[in-house]
């Protein structure tokens, strides 16, 4: 009988699954030392948007995690992390020096194999990553991106489509050590699955190892590797309970039934691993399990929307207060995959997808082209497998005011360590090869959340079953900053203002009507509610979509033309700057970093 490799992905693919990534290094780590003494030996253990999870919602660094992971498996398993192409583990394209980085990085921090994939299936993507990985002394598993397309769509993503990039992978001449099949939605037909090993198997020969991972997210994740088996699969990844099935991979035990009265077999303990289970289920029996990523969604057959997409954008929905639109962004991402040129929906793109759909489904079809996927048409990731909608393109040109770009994305983008030794230098902060590389991967246009985070600026965020973990380690910002009275300033009268059904305290100018200050009335006051109510007179700013807000460009009295940034929200890993609309003053500003907005509330009046 021949045996099936299998990796264990509960610890990286099953947190992101599951959690939206959102799982602290100190609950699982027993978890993981079970797991080592029921004979795994091969993990997935990072990257990935566990890379960026750890900073922005954990309060964690990636590189310490990886640390303590590499000392729980043991000194001999195979640990390995996921790669995607030229963004490797950041939030966007990454320049070569940051490429190569990454890989010293985590080879430095006790990685074995880098899973390295292209969510465009752009081999060009896949070159220079590829060759980083290998020469910094890692395996390099090479990845074709797979999905099922929406209803009608044809033209990619079908057997003949992977074997050509499987071609094009081996004529660029990228080194690997093993090929992966990668389907992140877990839509891929079976059968589609079984002819395209069957014919890289023939293409590659018996010597190269062949793997497969999907999602059991629309229920057909075990028949996918059954398929991918019997058509020459030598591994698979697989999670255990509670972190399998669902939006997460299928389940060990699972897959080792299905195989009974095969010629095939996966090499387990099964008694030491109810043990280990049991252990990770009181590892996690305080963490909050979403509905959705427990349960099976056929629906996704149409969208596709990824297991490990899918629960980090319903948990930012919660967050975001807009988790019953969700309904609506999945049926408006079917249009966006099917008119965006079929790049697949994994990790970059899936999000692309995901945020075009929210903006669509909360402003109005393409009346907002969101910043990933307009780059995406207009050729800034690479190559899609078919041409773009040409009325998409366009669209996306007029908005972002980009053309479209046909050359390697690489090629434009400026090296990226001096920049972000220069940021370390001018904040006191150490210069080390790490803090080079979280500065890189976790800029922002409207900031650099790697810097809050080596600064001390950041909150743990973690959904426990009976609340919220959250530490917030960032200085309490006041929603409004008054604005202190010169020397010889007018005497001041004080009001209670009421503005969109909220209170403030306000000091005006005697005689001019100039507003000096402005406070939330706190909640006890019950003096500032016998004092005469005013009105504040201005063109108030509201806020065009929901999400939190990433920061605020001024404050309380400032001078502001028309067209200077105010706000920068974000939703769905999505900035949103917000412009004045017209010149002025800011009279009232109603919000403050890292506070919540709803669509349509107002966050401040210039007047």
């Amino acid at each position: 009988m021949k045996k099936i490799l299998f990796q264990d992905t509960s610890f990286r693919d099953g947190f992101q699954s599951v959690f939206g990534a959102r799982a602290l290094t100190r609950d699982f780590i027993p978890a993981i030392e079970a797991a080592r003494a029921a004979g795994i030996s091969h993990f997935e253990a990072g990257g990935g948007a566990r890379f960026q999870s750890l900073f922005l919602y954990c309060g964690e660094s990636a590189f310490d995690m990886m640390d303590q992971f590499r000392t729980a498996a043991g000194p001999d398993a195979r640990l390995q992390t996921l790669a995607r192409g030229i963004s490797v583990v950041a939030l966007g394209q990454q320049p070569r020096d940051m490429i190569d980085l990454h890989a010293r990085m985590f080879k430095k921090h006790g990685m074995t194999r880098i899973r390295n994939f292209d969510a465009l299936n752009d081999v060009r993507n896949l070159t220079y990553s590829g060759q980083c990985i290998t020469d910094a002394g890692l395996e390099h598993e090479v990845v074709i991106s797979m999905m099922e397309l929406p209803l009608g769509c044809t033209g990619a993503h079908d057997p003949a489509f992977y074997l050509k990039t499987l071609r094009d992978i081996l004529d660029a001449g990228i080194p690997y050590h093993s090929v992966c099949f990668k389907d992140a939605s877990g839509t891929s037909n079976p059968r589609k699955v079984h002819e395209t090993f069957r014919q890289a198997r023939k293409l590659l020969g018996d010597a190269v190892e062949i793997r497969m991972h999907t999602h059991d997210t629309c229920g057909t994740g075990v028949a996918q590797y059954l398929a991918a088996i019997e058509g020459g699969c030598d591994g698979i990844c697989v999670g255990r309970a509670p972190l399998s099935g669902g939006t997460a991979q299928p389940d060990l035990f699972s897959m080792w039934h299905a195989l009974k009265g095969t010629d095939y077999t996966l090499d387990i303990d099964v008694a030491r691993l109810m043990e280990a289970n049991q252990v990770a289920k009181e590892c996690f029996k305080d963490y909050f399990f979403p509905p959705e990523a427990l349960a099976i969604d056929s629906e996704v057959i149409f969208s596709p929307m990824p297991g490990g997409a899918l629960t980090a954008n319903t948990m930012m929905m919660r967050d975001t207060g807009t988790f019953h639109l969700y309904p609506q962004v999945i049926k408006a991402m079917s249009e966006c995959v099917a008119r965006g040129g079929f790049a697949a929906s994994v990790t970059p793109v899936s999000q692309f997808y995901f945020q075009q759909a929210y903006a669509n489904a909360t402003q109005g079809p393409w009346k907002k082209m969101t910043d990933g996927y307009g780059q995406m048409v207009l050729g800034y990731f690479g190559r899609t497998p078919v041409p773009p909608d040409a009325e998409i393109v366009e669209i996306a040109a007029r908005q972002l005011g980009k053309p479209v770009f046909t050359g390697d994305p690489v090629d434009i983008i400026e090296p990226g360590i001096p920049a972000a030794r220069k940021i370390l230098q001018d904040n006191g902060l150490p210069v080390t090869d790490e803090n080079i590389f979280i500065i890189g991967a976790l800029a922002t246009t409207g900031g650099n959340k790697g810097l809050d985070f080596l600064k001390g600026q950041f909150s743990v965020n973690v959904r426990k079953a009976e609340t919220k973990e959250t530490t917030d380690h960032k200085a309490a910002a006041p929603a409004a900053r008054p604005v202190a009275p010169a020397a010889d300033a007018p005497a001041v009268g004080d009001y209670t203002v009421t503005v969109n059904g909220v209170r403030y305290d306000v000091q005006v100018a005697e005689g001019t009507g100039q507003v000096l200050s402005a406070q939330p009335a706190a909640a006890a006051a019950t003096a500032a509610a016998a004092a005469p109510v005013v009105a504040v007179v201005g063109t108030e700013i509201p806020a065009p979509v929901p999400g939190n807000v990433l920061n605020v460009s001024v404050s309380l009295g400032q001078a502001v033309a028309e067209g200077d940034l105010i706000v920068v929200l974000e939703a769905m890993k999505m900035e949103t700057p917000i412009k004045a609309p017209v010149g002025g003053k800011v009279l009232v500003i109603h919000v403050a970093k890292d506070s919540v907005v709803h669509a349509g509330q107002v966050m401040m009046v210039i007047g």
